[in-house]
Protein backbone atom coordinates (compact mmCIF):
# COMPACT_ATOMS: atom_id res chain seq x y z
CA UNK A 1 0.00 0.00 0.00
CA UNK A 2 2.81 2.42 0.88
CA UNK A 3 4.51 1.67 -2.44
CA UNK A 4 1.33 2.50 -4.37
CA UNK A 5 0.81 5.71 -2.38
CA UNK A 6 4.46 6.72 -2.90
CA UNK A 7 4.30 5.93 -6.62
CA UNK A 8 1.06 7.94 -7.01
CA UNK A 9 2.59 10.90 -5.19
CA UNK A 10 5.76 10.72 -7.30
CA UNK A 11 3.79 10.60 -10.55
CA UNK A 12 1.68 13.57 -9.44
CA UNK A 13 4.80 15.65 -8.73
CA UNK A 14 6.35 14.75 -12.10
CA UNK A 15 3.10 15.58 -13.92
CA UNK A 16 2.88 18.98 -12.20
CA UNK A 17 6.49 19.81 -13.04
CA UNK A 18 6.06 18.84 -16.69
CA UNK A 19 2.90 20.99 -16.96
CA UNK A 20 4.78 23.96 -15.50
CA UNK A 21 7.65 23.50 -17.94
CA UNK A 22 5.25 23.23 -20.88
CA UNK A 23 3.38 26.33 -19.80
CA UNK A 24 6.61 28.28 -19.34
CA UNK A 25 7.95 27.34 -22.77
CA UNK A 26 4.62 28.12 -24.47
CA UNK A 27 4.62 31.51 -22.76
CA UNK A 28 7.77 32.40 -24.70
CA UNK A 29 6.51 31.37 -28.15
CA UNK A 30 6.15 34.37 -30.43
CA UNK A 31 2.82 33.23 -31.85
CA UNK A 32 1.38 32.94 -28.32
CA UNK A 33 2.76 36.36 -27.43
CA UNK A 34 0.87 37.84 -30.38
CA UNK A 35 -2.34 36.29 -29.03
CA UNK A 36 -1.66 37.65 -25.53
CA UNK A 37 -1.06 41.12 -27.00
CA UNK A 38 -4.28 40.97 -29.06
CA UNK A 39 -6.22 40.31 -25.85
CA UNK A 40 -4.55 43.23 -24.07
CA UNK A 41 -2.95 40.96 -21.46
CA UNK A 42 0.73 41.79 -22.01
CA UNK A 43 1.52 43.17 -18.55
CA UNK A 44 -0.60 40.49 -16.89
CA UNK A 45 1.14 37.65 -18.79
CA UNK A 46 4.62 39.10 -18.17
CA UNK A 47 4.41 40.87 -14.79
CA UNK A 48 8.19 40.67 -14.35
CA UNK A 49 8.90 42.38 -17.68
CA UNK A 50 10.11 45.94 -17.76
CA UNK A 51 8.59 47.50 -20.88
CA UNK A 52 10.14 50.52 -22.62
CA UNK A 53 8.07 52.39 -25.21
CA UNK A 54 8.62 55.02 -27.84
CA UNK A 55 8.17 56.07 -31.45
CA UNK A 56 10.94 55.85 -34.05
CA UNK A 57 11.65 55.32 -37.76
CA UNK A 58 11.66 51.73 -39.10
CA UNK A 59 11.50 50.00 -42.50
CA UNK A 60 14.92 51.37 -43.48
CA UNK A 61 14.08 54.74 -41.92
CA UNK A 62 10.97 55.36 -44.03
CA UNK A 63 8.07 54.64 -41.65
CA UNK A 64 7.43 56.09 -38.20
CA UNK A 65 6.03 53.48 -35.80
CA UNK A 66 5.26 53.10 -32.12
CA UNK A 67 7.28 50.37 -30.45
CA UNK A 68 7.57 48.51 -27.17
CA UNK A 69 10.63 46.65 -25.89
CA UNK A 70 10.08 43.83 -23.40
CA UNK A 71 12.98 42.99 -21.11
CA UNK A 72 15.25 45.74 -22.51
CA UNK A 73 19.01 45.15 -22.30
CA UNK A 74 18.61 41.48 -21.30
CA UNK A 75 18.98 38.22 -23.21
CA UNK A 76 15.15 38.13 -23.44
CA UNK A 77 14.88 41.57 -25.07
CA UNK A 78 12.10 41.63 -27.63
CA UNK A 79 10.92 44.42 -29.94
CA UNK A 80 7.22 44.84 -30.73
CA UNK A 81 6.36 47.21 -33.61
CA UNK A 82 2.79 48.47 -33.69
CA UNK A 83 0.47 49.22 -36.61
CA UNK A 84 -1.14 51.96 -34.55
CA UNK A 85 0.01 54.59 -32.07
CA UNK A 86 -2.39 53.17 -29.44
CA UNK A 87 -0.38 49.92 -29.38
CA UNK A 88 -3.35 47.65 -30.02
CA UNK A 89 -2.38 45.93 -33.32
CA UNK A 90 0.94 44.14 -33.80
CA UNK A 91 2.88 44.86 -36.95
CA UNK A 92 5.94 42.74 -36.07
CA UNK A 93 7.58 41.05 -33.12
CA UNK A 94 11.34 40.85 -33.49
CA UNK A 95 13.96 39.08 -31.39
CA UNK A 96 17.65 38.55 -31.98
CA UNK A 97 19.03 37.53 -28.59
CA UNK A 98 19.63 33.98 -27.47
CA UNK A 99 17.01 34.13 -24.73
CA UNK A 100 13.85 32.16 -24.05
CA UNK A 101 11.86 33.17 -27.16
CA UNK A 102 11.07 30.55 -29.81
CA UNK A 103 8.50 29.83 -32.50
CA UNK A 104 5.85 27.14 -32.05
CA UNK A 105 7.92 24.94 -34.34
CA UNK A 106 10.85 25.24 -31.93
CA UNK A 107 12.96 27.66 -33.98
CA UNK A 108 15.46 29.21 -31.58
CA UNK A 109 18.15 31.81 -32.06
CA UNK A 110 21.68 30.46 -32.13
CA UNK A 111 20.78 26.79 -32.10
CA UNK A 112 18.41 26.17 -35.03
CA UNK A 113 20.48 25.32 -38.10
CA UNK A 114 19.91 25.44 -41.86
CA UNK A 115 19.28 21.67 -41.88
CA UNK A 116 16.80 22.03 -38.99
CA UNK A 117 14.87 24.62 -41.04
CA UNK A 118 14.81 22.31 -44.08
CA UNK A 119 13.28 19.58 -41.90
CA UNK A 120 10.76 21.92 -40.23
CA UNK A 121 9.74 23.34 -43.60
CA UNK A 122 9.46 19.85 -45.06
CA UNK A 123 11.05 21.16 -48.23
CA UNK A 124 13.68 23.46 -49.69
CA UNK A 125 14.27 27.04 -48.59
CA UNK A 126 15.98 29.98 -50.24
CA UNK A 127 18.56 32.01 -48.35
CA UNK A 128 19.50 35.56 -49.29
CA UNK A 129 23.12 36.70 -49.38
CA UNK A 130 24.95 38.32 -46.48
CA UNK A 131 26.25 41.80 -45.68
CA UNK A 132 23.15 43.94 -46.29
CA UNK A 133 19.92 44.96 -44.47
CA UNK A 134 18.14 41.63 -45.00
CA UNK A 135 21.25 39.51 -44.65
CA UNK A 136 20.50 35.79 -44.45
CA UNK A 137 16.72 36.18 -44.89
CA UNK A 138 14.93 32.89 -45.47
CA UNK A 139 12.18 32.31 -48.03
CA UNK A 140 10.09 29.24 -47.14
CA UNK A 141 9.14 28.79 -50.81
CA UNK A 142 6.15 26.40 -50.95
CA UNK A 143 7.09 24.50 -47.79
CA UNK A 144 5.14 23.83 -44.63
CA UNK A 145 6.17 27.18 -43.05
CA UNK A 146 5.27 29.31 -46.10
CA UNK A 147 1.88 30.20 -44.62
CA UNK A 148 3.22 30.77 -41.11
CA UNK A 149 3.74 34.26 -39.71
CA UNK A 150 7.34 33.41 -38.82
CA UNK A 151 10.31 34.78 -40.74
CA UNK A 152 13.92 34.02 -39.88
CA UNK A 153 17.35 35.36 -40.68
CA UNK A 154 20.46 33.18 -40.72
CA UNK A 155 24.10 33.98 -40.07
CA UNK A 156 27.13 31.91 -40.94
CA UNK A 157 29.44 30.50 -38.28
CA UNK A 158 32.11 29.98 -40.96
CA UNK A 159 33.13 32.82 -43.30
CA UNK A 160 31.20 32.79 -46.58
CA UNK A 161 32.88 33.20 -49.97
CA UNK A 162 32.63 36.68 -51.53
CA UNK A 163 29.97 35.44 -53.98
CA UNK A 164 27.63 34.82 -51.02
CA UNK A 165 27.45 38.55 -50.16
CA UNK A 166 24.81 40.95 -51.45
CA UNK A 167 21.12 41.26 -52.26
CA UNK A 168 20.54 37.98 -54.10
CA UNK A 169 19.37 34.44 -53.41
CA UNK A 170 22.14 31.94 -52.82
CA UNK A 171 22.06 29.32 -55.56
CA UNK A 172 20.28 26.31 -54.06
CA UNK A 173 22.47 24.04 -56.21
CA UNK A 174 25.35 24.98 -53.88
CA UNK A 175 23.92 22.87 -51.04
CA UNK A 176 27.30 21.64 -49.77
CA UNK A 177 28.81 25.15 -49.85
CA UNK A 178 25.79 26.46 -47.94
CA UNK A 179 26.02 23.64 -45.38
CA UNK A 180 29.74 24.35 -44.91
CA UNK A 181 28.83 27.82 -43.63
CA UNK A 182 27.16 26.22 -40.57
CA UNK A 183 24.21 28.63 -40.78
CA UNK A 184 22.32 29.38 -37.54
CA UNK A 185 19.21 31.46 -36.88
CA UNK A 186 20.26 34.97 -35.81
CA UNK A 187 16.79 36.58 -35.68
CA UNK A 188 13.14 35.54 -35.62
CA UNK A 189 10.32 37.81 -36.74
CA UNK A 190 6.62 37.28 -36.18
CA UNK A 191 4.71 39.15 -38.89
CA UNK A 192 1.32 40.41 -37.67
CA UNK A 193 -1.93 39.66 -39.47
Amino acid sequence: MRKILFLTLLLSIVACKSRKTGDASEKYQLENLATVISKGDLQKAFPDARIAEGVDLFEEGTVEMAYSVLYPETKDELLVLWKDKDRKKVYQIYCENDGRWTSKEGIKIGSTSYDDLLALNNGPIDVYGFGWDYSGAVDWKDGKLAKSNIRVFLEPVNAPPQSFYGDHILDSKLVEEIRNLDLRVRAIVYQGE
